[in-house]
């Protein structure tokens, strides 16, 4: 019989995720004996930082009382009402429970609200550089998703006119990552508003990833939901850094619509919630306790991020041909390689050369935006100060004629 080859779809064909892609690069260094020091990923249990022990102890306690079933599609009524009194605690924004759906992490969130934003031949603005799903998505519905510019010497804040420029008949909405994967900005709320505003008079509905609220290290984080007023805002948010339980894989997604205007995008997401069935119910009633539980876990984990954050910028910034941004929030380093382009073809190129010869992974910045990313990589600055320097000491000397 002849050997039979099924084809893929071109919606799965495409799919990218740089921040894993590279992982089987490193894995075949280690399978040699290499020893690998992972910056790609920003998972911060991975380190030296671990999940409160009364958030561990709530989830064990769910699953021996039997809270085992399948849950409500949308989530269990008692964790929507505490993320609405942590939005209201934390971003000082008033929403109701109905209006929150709780989801398997932000990933599912990003995928369940594209699906019901973009259609075949739809575009939506997202940051250049960006979180790699939501470009990803907009593909994966056919859509087609435009970067807006951040400025880089301006600490990577959005780039309001060129976004206004890039507002077309097919534009559906705008993204907004704030504080920002991959760059570490934080948006201050003159820019905000501006784009709230270029949102309103073009009815475009904002997308607002907040997963960061918690984790900024300068000046005060304000939700867009709160600059916005009266106009509708879909907010993004989850557990899995603030509250350190990034397996868990616990988020929600919110509409703050004071005027109704979303209520039809919020009844397709509650369709979509249903034929997913539900989110992990032993999981969300350990959410219950992370966010009415102690929150002193939180002010610690960002002291100590900010140690790191300091080191990992000044050596970084003390590196031959490299300059980097410093990061206001979230935990990740987005600096420039200089010479890329001539010593190293590609920012790709670039990673797997450091990776080869020192151990250290980076992920490529084009992997985030083939536009404004590239010539700079990512790195998370969430190891130990002293796993930090070993990582730095070895790109230092790569990086040496």
């Amino acid at each position: 019989m002849a050997a039979v080859s099924f084809r893929a779809t071109d919606r799965v064909s495409t799919i990218e995720y740089a921040i894993r892609d590279v992982i089987e690069f490193a894995k075949k260094l280690e399978r040699k004996g290499k020893e690998i020091i992972y910056l790609n990923i920003g998972d911060p249990v991975k380190f030296d930082f671990d999940t409160p022990d009364h958030v561990k102890k709530a989830l064990c306690e769910a699953v021996k009382a039997g809270a085992n079933w399948y849950g409500p599609s949308e989530g269990l009524l008692e964790l929507r009402e505490a993320i609405c009194k942590k939005e209201k605690r934390v971003n000082n924004i008033d929403i109701l429970p109905e209006n929150v759906i709780v989801t398997t992490g932000v990933s599912e969130a990003i995928f369940m609200t594209m699906a019901a934003t973009i259609a075949k031949g739809d575009e939506i603005l997202v940051p250049g550089p960006t979180y790699p799903p939501y470009a990803a998505y907009a593909k994966f519905f056919e859509g087609k998703p435009v970067a807006y510019k951040t400025i880089e010497k301006d600490g990577w804040k959005p780039d309001v006119e060129d976004m206004r420029t890039k507002v077309s008949e097919k534009t559906k909405g705008i993204v907004v990552i704030n504080p920002n994967n991959p760059c570490g900005a934080l948006y201050d709320v003159k820019t905000v508003k501006e784009i709230v505003d270029l949102a309103a008079e073009n009815n475009l509905v904002v997308l607002s990833d907040e997963i960061y609220d918690q984790i900024v290290f300068e000046e005060t984080f304000v939700s867009t939901a709160q600059i916005a007023k009266d106009y509708p805002i879909i907010g993004l948010n989850g557990f899995s850094k603030a509250y350190l339980a990034t397996g868990w894989r616990l988020g929600y997604f919110y509409f703050h619509d004071p005027e109704g205007k979303l209520e039809i995008l919020r009844e397709s997401t509650l369709k979509e919630s249903r034929i997913r069935l539900c989110t992990n119910t032993p999981v969300q009633k350990a959410g219950v306790a992370a966010l009415n539980g102690p929150q002193d876990h939180i002010g610690k984990m960002v002291e100590k991020l900010r140690k790191r954050r300091d080191y990992a910028w000044k050596r970084l910034s003390e590196i031959e041909e490299i300059s980097c941004t410093k990061p206001k929030a979230a935990f990740y380093v987005f600096p420039r390689i200089h010479e890329i382009g001539q010593r190293w073809k590609t920012d790709l190129e670039f990673v797997l050369d450091v990776l080869e010869n020192t151990g250290v992974l980076f992920v490529h910045g084009s992997g985030f935006c083939n536009t404004y990313g590239v010539g700079h990589v990512r790195g998370v600055f969430l190891p130990p100060v002293e796993v930090i320097k070993e990582a730095f000491d070895r790109l230092e000397r790569f990086m040496k004629p």
